[in-house]
């Protein structure tokens, strides 16, 4: 990252959670992801949650003294995921991998898996080029879904 980005330990400060709210309730955010967006009221207690999970590493992704997203990971079902997600504003920035490859080094889990849908070809990249290679696809509802993986 360059001294214009970084990621700054945990999410939870007022002003981040009002804004990663916004991000997450994006409607073409949302449909990227191929995961529904909440409401404030289930926001706030889904990151109450991850807050109060000892497992979860968060981070928020801030560039140019402003949150430009949020990245982390987490156990579910004996596997260690990460996922992230960027403000559609920011999109095509390079916040992505910046953060990632900065996460890597705080999250030394491995094998480090991430689910991203068929569409969603900007997340695969910003995966690829951080070292994670597709592990196998699923049907997932109506959504083909690809799982990747970091090994090492």
């Amino acid at each position: 990252m360059d001294h214009h980005q970084r990621i700054e330990r945990g999410l939870g400060a007022t002003r981040d959670l009002g804004t990663l709210f916004e991000f997450q309730a994006d409607p073409e955010a949302s449909a990227m992801a191929a995961f529904p967006s909440r409401d404030r009221p289930a926001f706030l207690e889904h990151e109450a949650k991850i807050k109060a999970d000892p497992s979860a590493i968060t981070r928020t992704i801030v560039a140019g003294g402003g949150v430009v997203g949020s990245i982390g990971s987490w156990e579910v079902e004996g596997e260690r995921d990460v996922g992230f997600l960027i403000g559609r504003d920011h999109w095509g920035n390079g916040y992505a991998t910046a953060a990632l490859r900065a996460f890597l080094d705080v999250e030394l889990h491995r094998p480090l898996h991430a689910h991203v849908a068929d569409h969603n070809v900007g997340s695969r990249r910003v995966l690829e080029k951080c070292g994670f290679v597709l592990d196998h696809s699923a049907q997932e509802e109506d959504v083909l879904e690809h799982v990747l993986v970091l090994t090492d």
